[in-house]
């Protein structure tokens, strides 16, 4: 019989669980609640690490965990310290006993591991202490905290060359630094004008707020919470991938309508676990960290790794802002699942560390994973989709004043982007092949190369049987009815606007096998040297953006449509001019039939369950009628057009 069980901060976990008589911990109603219960936790702040004990038993006999209706919840994972000393200048420094970190002492954990980059010369650490709310950078030293110095440049990109800048340099000057000694930890900080025991002042304590220590807690929702500041690590895929938030390893996990903030690495995890893997090239440097990742994806595969016992979570209505590393993130865990209406920004702009595993979202192995409707601005990278990249769908999502919006990376497809808004200058990285891009503005440039050094796995469709391993030879992709704008700075060699990239590329199957047989005799080395097949028509080129020299139907136009995005009152607004030719475009209405299959995996372009897809609504749900349109809206007008996009 399912019951609800009760939890508020004045309660006591020797009362009854009851509303009359609530448990006082989330903790220790997780410890009780069994498949069928709602825990319901009342208006508060919870400083703890959720652990739950057990899971559901099916989707409709799960373990929910609520906030009371109409009640703020906030969930943390570090501590008050209001004993600071006053050391000289606007220094303070506390010190705390260790007893109070358990066997995870944030100031003594690196922000290390697998394809981590910068600093380069120490490590910046899971802790973090916060002023009011407000996160401080960790200074290299404590005379660097005695004598702050404003940070005026940000990490070196390793996909530009270039020194990225700040995106708030002003927050620099608040700065922190640990010594962690036998039974205590002493931390310095540099409040400036503020008095550290007349403001609220926090320090990082835990490394989760909600997240199971044994895999298999399968069938859990979470709704409602706010929840912060906990010292995650660092989350390569060859790790265990611990989150803010996150599932560890289990089936059938709803995460919704919640706030979460401020993990010092990775804010919810659907990913992968320890047994499979643990930055063993870090650890050992007796392989390369892409070994070790394909090992995994076996080690995975003999521990069970199918739609039967992992994935197929719903992540949906969160706000997500100012981790670290990434909005979401996961490696095989993280397949069938569906993630969508999140607001996911200021991931990654801190910039007080890098490495190559970081995005707004972040998953390798996304088999069958739909992403779509969600709002993601101010990342470093919106989102990066790598490895088995098949099935997947990204559709409907706004993407704006981010470093990058999009890659996609060592796969073989098919995976499907369509009617999706790319309106920062620097648009996408497709280091794939067998994509298929419908509907979608296009603002800013591409990226596209391929891959021979590195083969990937690709899978039998639908499942994570492995159907083969090769390398990504660029190319096999569809470009119908999308608009791009030209004129924007290009930030590497092989970035371009428009399709012009894929110009000398065979236009079918057929011309492709037939340029392989002319190469005469052979195996890898010819497949090597022939372009790809793509697929390119009835796109609209604007503001001088270049196409692909072989496309028949297309629109050209030097004219800039100004292409604006607004946010007003909570709302986010797009402002395109719109000329009469490209509205006046003979279209029509696409499905995935119109598609093909891609030359790899030999798979359709299709929905999970193996439906066809028919493009027949817009970006914001409108029907499109019989004719078809070119780019991601329904009915845009001749001229001026505003169209609220978000909120």
């Amino acid at each position: 019989m399912s019951r609800e069980i009760h939890i508020a901060v004045n309660g006591s976990n020797q009362g009854k669980g009851t509303k009359e008589q609530p448990y006082k911990t989330i903790s220790f109603g997780a410890e009780v609640a069994q498949p069928g219960d709602r825990v319901i936790v009342h208006g508060g702040e919870y400083r703890e690490w959720v652990k739950p004990k057990r899971g559901g038993t099916s989707n409709i006999n799960r373990i929910t965990y609520e906030a009371a209706e109409g009640e703020k919840v906030v969930i943390k994972g570090s501590e008050i310290i209001d004993h600071w000393e006053l050391v000289e200048g606007t220094v303070w420094k506390a010190t705390v006993d260790n007893e109070i970190f358990g066997d995870y002492n944030p100031y003594s954990t690196e922000i290390f591991g697998d394809w981590s980059m910068d600093p380069l010369d120490w490590h910046v650490h899971a802790g973090d202490v916060y002023l009011n709310g407000k996160s401080f950078y960790e200074a290299k030293s404590l005379m660097d905290v005695k004598n702050p110095v404003k940070r005026t440049e940000g990490y070196h990109a390793p996909w530009t060359k270039k020194m990225e800048p700040l995106l708030h340099p002003e927050d620099s000057i608040y700065q922190w630094y640990a010594e962690v000694l036998e039974d205590v930890t002493v931390i310095y900080a540099n409040f400036h004008e503020a008095n550290p025991n007349k403001e609220l002042v926090e320090i990082n304590v835990r490394k989760c707020c909600f997240y199971p220590d044994k895999t298999g807690r399968n069938y859990i929702t979470v709704r409602g919470f706010e929840m912060a500041q906990a010292a995650s690590p660092w989350t390569p895929p060859t790790a265990d991938q611990p989150g803010l938030l996150g599932v560890n390893w289990s089936k059938g996990w709803i995460i919704e309508d919640n706030m979460i903030h401020d993990a010092k690495c990775s804010g919810i995890s659907i990913g992968k676990e320890e047994l499979t893997g643990d930055m063993l090239c870090t650890k050992y440097h007796r392989k390369p960290g892409y070994q070790h990742q394909m090992e995994s994806v076996f080690m995975a595969l003999q521990a069970g790794w199918s739609r039967d016992k992992i994935g197929s979570h719903i992540i949906r209505n969160n706000e997500i802002y100012d981790c670290g590393q990434n909005g979401i993130v996961g490696h095989l865990g993280c397949v069938f699942s569906e993630i969508y209406h999140n607001h996911i920004y200021n991931i990654a702009v801190k910039h007080e560390f890098f490495g190559y595993e970081i995005a707004g979202i972040k998953l390798h192995a996304p088999i069958d994973v739909q992403i779509h409707h969600n709002n993601l601005h101010h990342c470093t990278l919106g989102v990066w989709l790598d490895w088995q990249v098949q099935g997947t769908r990204i559709s409907k999502n706004l993407f704006y004043a981010n470093d990058r919006d999009l890659m996609i990376e060592v796969t073989h497809g098919p995976h499907l982007v369509d009617h999706n808004i790319l309106a920062s200058d620097y648009n996408f990285d497709n280091i794939a092949q067998g994509g298929a891009y419908v509907h979608n503005l296009c603002c800013g440039t591409m990226r596209r190369e391929p891959v021979l050094n590195r083969a990937t796995p690709y899978h039998f469709p639908h499942s994570t049987g492995v159907a083969g391993v090769t390398f990504v030879y660029g190319g096999d992709d569809r470009w119908y009815q999308n608009i791009f704008l030209g004129g924007t700075k290009t930030y590497t060699e092989q970035s371009t606007n428009g399709t012009v990239d894929y110009n000398g590329s065979p236009t079918s199957l057929e011309e492709y096998v037939e340029r392989i047989l002319a190469t005469g005799n052979g195996d890898n080395e010819i497949f090597e040297q022939v372009k790809d097949p793509v697929y390119i028509n009835q796109n609209g080129y604007l503001k001088g953006a270049p196409c692909f020299h072989r496309e028949e139907e297309r629109f050209v136009s030097e004219k800039d449509p100004k292409v604006k995005i607004v946010r007003e009152d909570g709302k986010t607004y797009l402002e395109i001019n719109i000329e009469k030719g490209l509205i006046e475009m003979k279209t029509k209405v696409l499905d995935t039939t119109d598609l093909g299959m891609t030359r790899i995996v030999e798979a359709p372009f299709e929905d999970p369950n193996g439906n066809l897809i028919v493009f027949d609504t817009d970006y914001n749900d409108v029907p499109r009628d019989i004719n078809g349109s070119v780019g991601p809206f329904a009915q845009l007008k001749e001229g001026f057009n505003r169209i609220k996009i978000w909120g």
